[in-house]
């Protein structure tokens, strides 16, 4: 009740922000701080327990806020600390924060040039040079962005339905043949979830089979779209992956672009996570056919470090997303406004409430240049190509599969000194799998870092080490590695 708009809140407001930077700018530092833990880690009940959530009828004292900001960011997991390796996304970019703070504060709503002007342009100006990085002709097209990698790959799906069959769009999923989408095994799970989302059902996603290094094999997808066709299925989308979630594989993008063409489907890139390689002119190449593709989905919060939430859907096709999602509302759209109506981008998204999510993005690329986010891209791969050739060999570690990585995915096991002379069989690999998740209890119960598990068909538990956080240094994937050791030996 003190603060603004409150009279005579001015003074009162000022203070309280300041503190609030205080404290945002103490956990900054801390982040960075490789002496801090990586997280202070409490199990649910506790920390329900420990301190007092409950909402309230009477307010509390600023002081009090203060404390619940101070509390919150204490038990936060540092996603930015060069130890953090947990997820596809981490780091944290100083302009980034900048550029978020400064969205929060302007609090905008990204329908249209009326109420978000620059906004708008800058979404304009970045998602056309996304488009021609990834090589359409003058960065033609369209494009969005949406709240996350499984949106957008929704956003995929639903226009490329549509393009087929506009009349779903009033008719709905009964007036239209059974359709059947095509995907990697290996491919992101967003892509049935999109499926069930839109009526086409999950039975309708149809896994092709990938080779040893997870990679799409061409002529099974061959196979199964002319098995689809005959059974007088309708294939109307292949979704590639550039750089799959647990193995960082790259589909074959020009043979499957090829099939594409040949059966008339619309061709959909999910390079959420390897999509950022296109600023690298040295890795590149790995996503070559890609601007053959009719879709793009491009997430610069994962391997390029903007602030999370920022994932881009990139459409060759214009027009298409507006015929597509228009409802013409008309206290939002107005016709008969004073400028060019064309900027009013909200009728092309699903949502109606869109946040603001360019200016990470556009800030952080005007202040490193493409160039920029090249070295900071190239320096990740490197210390994964570091990390592999550190292991490959090393006594007490076994890769998952053969061969240097692609991305910055490194799949390995743990083997314990008591595991090590074991002959490989049922036991051996029941006891192999309870390693990783002991390990990584154990890392959080420290907190000293984090790095990601899973079992994958009929391999059981290994680590997924994946780099994407410019502060990280060959000491840290040292340290990685003998913390692993030191918490694995007596398993």
């Amino acid at each position: 009740p003190d603060l603004l708009p409150a009279c005579n809140g001015e003074i009162t407001t000022m203070s309280f922000l300041q503190d609030v930077v205080d404290i945002l700018l103490q956990y900054v530092a801390k982040s960075f701080d490789r002496s801090t833990k990586v997280i202070d880690f409490h199990y649910p009940n506790e920390l329900l327990q420990e301190y007092n959530w409950e909402l309230a009828d009477q307010p509390q004292t600023l002081e009090e806020i203060l404390l619940n900001c101070r509390t919150t960011l204490k038990y936060a997991i540092k996603t930015g600390h060069p130890r953090y390796f947990n997820q596809l996304s981490t780091g944290l970019d100083m302009v980034g924060l900048a550029a978020d703070w400064l969205t929060s504060a302007a609090n905008t709503n990204m329908f249209t040039y009326e109420i978000a002007p620059v906004f708008v342009l800058l979404e304009y100006v970045t998602l056309r040079k996304m488009r021609e990085m990834i090589g359409w002709p003058g960065g033609c097209g369209d494009g969005i962005f949406s709240p996350g990698g499984a949106i957008s790959n929704m956003y995929a799906m639903l226009i490329a339905r549509f393009k087929m069959f506009p009349e779903v769009k009033e008719k709905g999923m009964a007036a239209i043949p059974r359709l059947v989408a095509f995907t990697s095994e290996h491919s992101h799970f967003s892509v049935k979830k999109g499926a069930a989302a839109l009526g086409i059902g999950t039975d309708s996603v149809i896994l092709i089979r990938c080779d040893e290094r997870g990679k799409m094999i061409p002529s099974d997808l061959e196979r199964r779209i002319v098995e689809a066709k005959q059974k007088g299925f309708v294939p109307f989308l292949v979704s590639a992956t550039a750089g799959t979630t647990v193995y960082g594989a790259f589909d074959p993008l020009i043979a499957i672009a090829d099939i594409c063409k040949k059966y008339k489907i619309w061709m959909h890139v999910d390079g959420a996570w390897g999509g950022g390689l296109l600023m690298s002119r040295k890795h590149k190449w790995k996503l070559n056919g890609v601007e053959r593709a009719n879709s793009v989905t491009w997430n610069p919060h994962k391997m390029m470090g903007v602030p999370l939430q920022c994932s881009a859907l990139l459409v060759r096709e214009e027009g298409l997303m507006q015929s597509c999602n228009q409802m013409h509302a008309s206290y939002l759209f107005q016709q008969d406004k004073h400028y060019d109506l064309s900027y009013d981008t909200g009728d092309k998204a699903l949502q109606c409430g869109r946040h603001v999510d360019v200016f990470k993005l556009w800030l952080m690329w005007r202040a490193k240049g493409t160039t920029g986010f090249e070295a900071q891209i190239d320096k990740c791969l490197e210390l994964a190509e570091y990390l592999y050739n550190k292991i490959k060999n090393r006594e007490g570690y076994e890769m998952v599969f053969d061969g240097k990585p692609q991305h910055t995915n490194v799949c390995f096991w743990y083997i314990p000194p008591s595991l090590r002379g074991m002959e490989d069989n049922e036991e051996r690999m029941s006891r192999l799998m309870k390693v990783a998740p002991v390990i990584k209890a154990r890392m959080m119960e420290y907190g000293t870092t984090m790095v990601s598990y899973q079992p994958l068909g009929d391999k059981v538990n290994f680590f997924r080490m994946v780099i994407s956080n410019p502060a990280a240094t060959h000491q840290d994937i040292d340290f990685l590695i003998d913390e692993i050791e030191r918490l694995g030996q007596d398993l």
